[in-house]
């Protein structure tokens, strides 16, 4: 059943208000719920790898290879649950939609999209109209 005219501006309205308040759950909430499955397989075989280590280890009464298992096991399960190709710096949205709709940038933003070089330019600029040495 569709939603009438209403419900629809409802809903965007509604959308635009979480953007706002909280742009990143809101970028959370619109990624896809799947990950790919290969992750998942060879996140498996290291889990399965790993336990055999570690049970070879612990049945031959070697601790470093039981050790090693162990730490095989663990690196599989955080490989599988890693979030793929995601940088702290990147993860969250371009910007705030403000209420007509438009993309605005924030400040940090602005910042962060500036060069290296020109921030340190912007420092020097300011330190010396500051009358530093």
């Amino acid at each position: 059943m569709p939603l009438s005219e209403y419900e629809q501006r409802v809903l965007e309205q509604m959308e635009r208000q979480l953007t706002s308040d909280d742009p990143r759950l809101a970028n959370t909430l619109t990624q896809s719920g799947h990950r790919a499955v290969g992750r998942y397989v060879i996140a498996s075989v290291g889990v399965i790898v790993g336990l055999l280590l570690l049970v070879f280890g612990a049945a031959g009464s070697i601790p470093l290879l039981g050790v090693l298992g162990f730490v095989v096991m663990f690196a599989a399960v955080a490989f599988a649950f890693a979030n793929p190709g995601r940088h702290r710096g990147r993860s969250g949205p371009q910007g705030v939609v403000a209420g007509d709709g438009s993309v605005q940038q924030r400040p940090a933003q602005r910042r962060q999209r500036a060069g290296f070089m020109t921030r340190l330019e912007e420092r020097w600029e300011k330190r010396r109209g500051e009358g530093g040495r």
